[in-house]
C-alpha cells in the first residue's frame, strides 16, 4: 500500500551547466544540506474573450510561456578545504558571478604583524582574495610583495612563523551569471523526483546571529523537470538520471552566534552586533519573451545592488560614535563579517566601500539598539563584495 512521503527524506544536489539549461552530470560530491525549497511552475495564460455562445470556460491552448521560480534556503556547514570548494559552492558561484579563486594553503613566516601577513613561499593570491588562520578569515587589501600581503583587518594573534595558512575559496562579482542545475531526489526511489534547470540567482542573502548561519537564495529557472513526465530532449537529457550512489556526507552547521564583525573608516571589532543581513541582488531578467520559444533562452542580469543591514547596542565609544559619524556625513565605511570560528567552518563576507545610513534608534529594550537598514556597497568594476570560505 501506498504511503505518504515524509518531507525529510530527499537530498540536494547542484552543479553548474556548460550551457544555460543543459543539465549536468552529478557525483555524491555534488551533494549539499538544504533546509527548505520552494519552486513554482506556472503557465502564463491570458484571458480568453473569444465569443463562444456560452459562459462555460473551454480551456487554454498548449504551448503557453511557462515561468519557474525558486526559493532556497540552506544552513552554513563546515567546508574540507577541497580544491572544488563547498558543496554549495556552485551557489554562490551562480549569485556572484565569477569562477572561484583557490588558494591552496600554505605556512607564515616570520615578520607578521598587525595587517601584514608574511608567507613562508609565493603566495600567488590576489587583491580581494580570502586568508584563513588559527580559525578567522581576513581579505587581502593591498600585495606588499611575492611573499607578503597587507589584509583588511588584524589577526587577534599574529601568525608566528611556522603557522598554518588554511585553503580558502573566495567568491567575486563578475558582468555575466552562469546557470546551475538543483536536482532533488526522494525516497523511495518510485516517488517523484525533481531538477530545476536552468536556474540563476536573483537575490543571495546571508543571515547572522540566528540560531543557526543561513543562506538563502532565490531566482528563476529554464524549467522544473521530473521523472514522471519528462520527455526526451527537456534539460537536453534522454531520460530522467537517476541518483549518485550516495557517499560521505557532513553535515556539521555552526552556531549563529559564532563570529566577528569589523566595521569603520579603520575597521574596529564590534561585540556588539545583535543581527545583521546582507543581500546581493542582481536585478535578474530571463529572455524569455521571444517569439518560437515557450522556454527562457538565457539569463540576462541587470545592475547589481549590494545592502547590508545590521543592529548593534550603542556604546560610548570612539568606534560607534564613528559610524554614526560615517552615516551623517555619507562617508564610506569597510564592513566584513566573519561567519565561524574554527578553520574549516568559515566564512567572510567582505564590502570594502559601504556608505551606512543614518541609523534608527530602537529603544523599546533595555539597552538603545542603533539599527542600519538598506547600506548600499559600492565600487569601481565587479568588487563591491566579496565572499569567501576559509
Amino acid at each position: 500500500m501506498a504511503s505518504y512521503i515524509s518531507s525529510n527524506a530527499n537530498r540536494f544536489y547542484t552543479g553548474l551547466e556548460n550551457t544555460y539549461g543543459q543539465t549536468p552530470a552529478i557525483t555524491a560530491q555534488n551533494r549539499f544540506p538544504t533546509l527548505k525549497l520552494t519552486a513554482k511552475n506556472n503557465l502564463e495564460t491570458a484571458d480568453r474573450r473569444d465569443k463562444t455562445g456560452s459562459r462555460t470556460f473551454v480551456g487554454i491552448p498548449s504551448g503557453l510561456r511557462r515561468t519557474t521560480s525558486f526559493d532556497l534556503t540552506t544552513y552554513m556547514t563546515s567546508w574540507g578545504g577541497q580544491s572544488a570548494g563547498p558543496s554549495y559552492g556552485p551557489l554562490f558561484q551562480a549569485s556572484m558571478g565569477a569562477a572561484p579563486a583557490m588558494y591552496a594553503g600554505g605556512a607564515a613566516a616570520a615578520g607578521s604583524s598587525g595587517t601584514t601577513l608574511v608567507f613562508a613561499a609565493p603566495h600567488g593570491l590576489a587583491v580581494g582574495q580570502g586568508v584563513s588562520c588559527n580559525g578567522e578569515i581576513r581579505f587581502v587589501t593591498a600585495i606588499v610583495s611575492a611573499t607578503a600581503v597587507q589584509v583588511n583587518a588584524v589577526f587577534s594573534t599574529a601568525p608566528a612563523a611556522g603557522t598554518e595558512i588554511a585553503p580558502s575559496i573566495s567568491y567575486f562579482p563578475a558582468t555575466e551569471l552562469p546557470s546551475v542545475s538543483i536536482f532533488d531526489y526522494w525516497d523511495p526511489s518510485t516517488a517523484l523526483q525533481r531538477i530545476l534547470c536552468g536556474a540563476a540567482v536573483d537575490k543571495m542573502t546571508v543571515k547572522v546571529n540566528g540560531d543557526f548561519h543561513q543562506f538563502e537564495f532565490e531566482g528563476m529557472a529554464q524549467d522544473l523537470l521530473d521523472s514522471a513526465s519528462l520527455t526526451a530532449g527537456e534539460g537536453q537529457l534522454s531520460g530522467f538520471p537517476a541518483e549518485p550512489a550516495l557517499g560521505a556526507f557532513d553535515y556539521s552547521i555552526v552556531p549563529g552566534n559564532m563570529g566577528e564583525a569589523w566595521l569603520g573608516v579603520s575597521p574596529s571589532k564590534f561585540y556588539t552586533i545583535t543581527s545583521g543581513q546582507f543581500q546581493l541582488d542582481n536585478g535578474l531578467d530571463l529572455r524569455s519573451k521571444e517569439f518560437g520559444t515557450n522556454l527562457p533562452l538565457a539569463i540576462a542580469p541587470g545592475p547589481r545592488s549590494v545592502t547590508a543591514a545590521f543592529s548593534l547596542y550603542e556604546l560610548n565609544d570612539a568606534a560607534t560614535q564613528g559610524l554614526y559619524q560615517a552615516a551623517r556625513q555619507q562617508s564610506p565605511i569597510s564592513l566584513m563579517f566573519q561567519l565561524g570560528q574554527q578553520t574549516g567552518q568559515v566564512v567572510g563576507v567582505y564590502m570594502m566601500s559601504v556608505v551606512p545610513v543614518v541609523p534608527e534608534f530602537d529603544d523599546g529594550d533595555n539597552r538603545l539598539q542603533w539599527k542600519f537598514q538598506g547600506s548600499k556597497a559600492q565600487g569601481t568594476a565587479d568588487n563591491e563584495i566579496v565572499v569567501a570560505f576559509g
